[in-house]
């Protein structure tokens, strides 16, 4: 099944306070729409997004990747349309529909609206309600009403895709949710369990009980990588992906990147999967001099599949010559484009060891890496 996700963020959320609509307000580390996007980024069936917002906000999204970016309407249901028909010429069977202020929503949350569209046209997550009910006129109880078969809504909504565009474009009013036009226009909806954690953030208040959950839900992890490499003969070397010319060489199987190994098995660490001579044997001949961007460019790979992202990567260079000075802004550059980095995210450095060991003979290099990888 061809999965979307529409996230409507094109609301200006007044309630929530701050200068800024609530979508592009911090929580914690990341604003509110980046930790929306990334739950729905990190689900292995959903194949395409689309984030709807206000024409204003043009400026907020200019950093978004992998992301198709839609204008809103006047109202929510016509923002939710403009997502729908942006996908129209699409290969898409079904789409989730998602409040882009619910940013804790949860993997287990959007596994059972998908089952529920397995077995109906519709489907979308609620809580029932287990508290007391009370009508009141001027801050007077006046009565009660009864609880019995009420639920609390959620979002994702999802429907098949077909359903609920049609659905949309015979729509003429207004409504509360998309399950309320789609009920308009006969399609059933299952409900499927939601959860008490995938809040709405309206108010100020929601922001301190969001971030204390999504720091909840990290997980951060820490490796660190360490390489040697001895001179041999040769007229240059290759340190973080940068040619430097230098009297001697490096020597090793593949092209000797001191630097880059130690950064590749500093993620491998991070992911407690062994290091490059497990992925990659020096006895297979086929890695004899490769360019240990291969290596790299695996490791980062097997950590996005795993769900993690690089947070970021420092390595030092142990060695008298050549000076890493002249060409670390270069290693930086290289390295980030390698691993799809803000250059930010990159910390090359270099230190000798005072003329002590095998590095102050000038008989090697060494190089020592941390990564930090944060499941997203």
């Amino acid at each position: 099944m061809n999965t979307a996700a529409i996230i409507v963020a094109a609301g200006r959320g007044t309630r929530a306070g701050g200068d800024l609509p609530k979508q592009w307000q911090f929580v914690g580390s990341k604003r509110v729409v980046d930790w929306t996007l990334a739950a729905f980024k990190g689900h292995p069936e959903i194949n395409q997004i689309v984030l709807v917002i206000n024409p204003d906000d043009v400026d907020h999204v200019v950093e978004l990747k992998g992301v198709l970016v839609v204008n809103g309407g006047e109202t929510r249901d016509q923002s939710v349309k403009n997502g729908l028909l942006a996908l129209e010429h699409s290969s898409v069977d079904s789409v989730l529909i998602h409040d882009v202020a619910r940013a804790c929503v949860s993997k287990d949350v959007v596994d059972r609206v998908l089952i529920g569209l397995t077995k109906a046209k519709g489907a979308a997550p609620a809580i029932r309600v287990s508290d007391a009910l009370w009508f009141s006129n001027a801050d007077f109880v006046e009565g009660t009403r009864t609880r019995d078969g009420l639920y609390r809504a959620q979002t994702p909504q999802g429907f098949h895709y077909s359903e609920i565009l049609d659905a949309h474009k015979r729509s003429t009013g207004p409504a509360a949710d998309d399950v309320e036009i789609a009920r308009q226009a006969g399609i059933d909806v299952l409900i499927v369990d939601g959860h008490e954690d995938n809040l709405k953030i309206t108010t100020p208040e929601d922001f301190a009980r969001a971030e204390k959950l999504l720091r909840g839900h990290m997980d951060i992890r820490l490796g660190n990588g360490y390489d040697v490499h001895r001179f041999g003969e040769g007229d240059h070397v290759i340190l973080c992906g940068v040619r430097i010319d230098h009297s001697r060489g490096l020597q090793g199987h593949s092209d000797a990147d001191v630097g880059m190994h130690a950064v590749t098995d500093a993620i491998y660490g991070a992911l407690a999967d062994g290091d490059i001579g497990q992925h990659f044997p020096p006895s297979d001949p086929q890695w004899k001099g490769a360019p240990s961007d291969i290596f790299l460019k695996h490791a980062v790979g097997l950590a996005c599949s795993r769900g993690f992202q690089i947070s970021n990567i420092d390595c030092t260079l142990v060695c008298e010559y050549p000076k890493i000075g002249p060409n670390s802004k270069a290693m930086r550059s290289r390295m980030a484009e390698i691993m799809s980095l803000e250059v930010d995210r990159v910390s090359i450095k270099a230190t000798t060891s005072e003329r002590l060991g095998f590095t102050g003979r000038e008989e090697g290099i060494a190089a020592i890496a941390t990564a930090t990888l944060v499941k997203i």
